[in-house]
């Protein structure tokens, strides 16, 4: 079994799909010759050919009609938004009619997109190009919204929202992408939609994250561990639909609760997990559960990303706040 980095599991799951099904096309803003901005298809267009993979114009509103209208002809197009932070150029297409389509057909047709966009702090991009704007998608009924923190899940959880009927965003954290290396099976697999992943058991209280965080909480779980607390760290993987019976399960166990996002604290999907955690076990929490988040602020310019970027040593504060409520 090979060790990969993120970007070749995706760069993988792709080349599977689109040997599995000759309906998957890739396209997007360079993803041809050049393999991409972040080489994440590198070497498909030379397998596959032009008509498979394809480059489109620098306009984001095409790539999703484009990809529509694909869809409604039989095809599981796969497009990507360069940059995650610009997809408002693209957002009726996305929450006006993809999200709507197999409501508006009586479910007579479908929307098998599955729309791929790196995004996130950390690695010094310009302006637009980090923004978390996960929260936009995970809000509008319709979508499934897809964020990997892992090699492993980025490309069985790939492989799973090309081949699923409805439409998917899926976002990939750029800071992620070469960051660590785990093993990856050759070959297809997958990893359900809307199913959380308990990255480490715990019992004296529940860390929830998603994307990069799922790495600072698993940091910071290992930090308190020298001082005796054990937390339990559970990766979200889907935010929307959220998996609240993996979270319940461990609120009950544990009765405290962290909840971490590295969108602004207004943004993101931590509110509405916490609203699900009171909804179904109030009863069973120690203490309000707690939120570490970037400010209420637009993303500041790479220099200062590193100040305003929540990390593991703002979740352990939050948890030792927690434990001494």
């Amino acid at each position: 079994m090979a060790q990969k980095t993120m970007i070749q599991a995706i760069t993988d799951a792709l080349a599977v799909e689109l040997k599995n099904d000759e309906n998957v096309l890739v396209f997007g803003e360079d993803v041809g010759k050049n393999g991409g901005v972040f080489r994440a298809t590198e070497g498909l267009q030379d397998e596959f050919g032009e008509d498979r993979v394809f480059d489109t114009p620098l306009a984001e509103s095409g790539i999703g009609g484009l990809a529509i209208g694909l869809a409604l002809e039989g095809y599981r197009p796969v497009p990507e938004i360069q940059f995650f932070g610009f997809v408002f150029e693209v957002m009726d297409s996305v929450v006006g009619q993809m999200a709507r389509l197999r409501y508006r057909t009586g479910g007579t047709r479908t929307a098998p997109i599955t729309i791929r966009a790196p995004f996130g702090g950390g690695v010094h991009t310009p302006e637009l190009h980090a923004d978390n704007l996960e929260g936009l998608m995970a809000q509008s009924p319709g979508l499934k919204v897809v964020i990997p923190s892992t090699p492993y899940d980025a490309k069985g959880l790939l492989i799973s929202a090309i081949r699923d009927n409805d439409p998917v965003v899926f976002l990939e954290h750029m800071k992620l992408y070469r960051s660590f290396r785990e093993e990856v099976p050759e070959g297809e697999y997958t990893v359900p939609l809307g199913k959380a992943a308990v990255r480490r058991e715990g019992t004296d209280v529940t860390i929830i994250a998603y994307g990069a965080m799922v790495q600072e909480s698993v940091k910071a779980a290992e930090a308190l561990e020298k001082d005796g607390v054990s937390a339990e760290v559970i990766d979200l993987r889907t935010i929307s639909p959220l998996d609240t019976e993996t979270i319940v399960a461990s609120v009950k166990k544990t009765g405290r609760v962290v909840m971490v996002q590295e969108a602004q604290k207004q943004a993101g999907i931590a509110a509405n997990v916490i609203a699900e955690i009171n909804d179904r076990a109030i009863l069973s929490l120690e203490a309000p559960v707690m939120r570490v988040t970037a400010p209420d602020s637009v993303f500041p310019f790479s220099q200062a990303e590193q100040v305003w970027l929540p990390n593991h040593n703002d979740i352990i504060e939050r948890v030792k706040e927690v434990l001494a409520f």
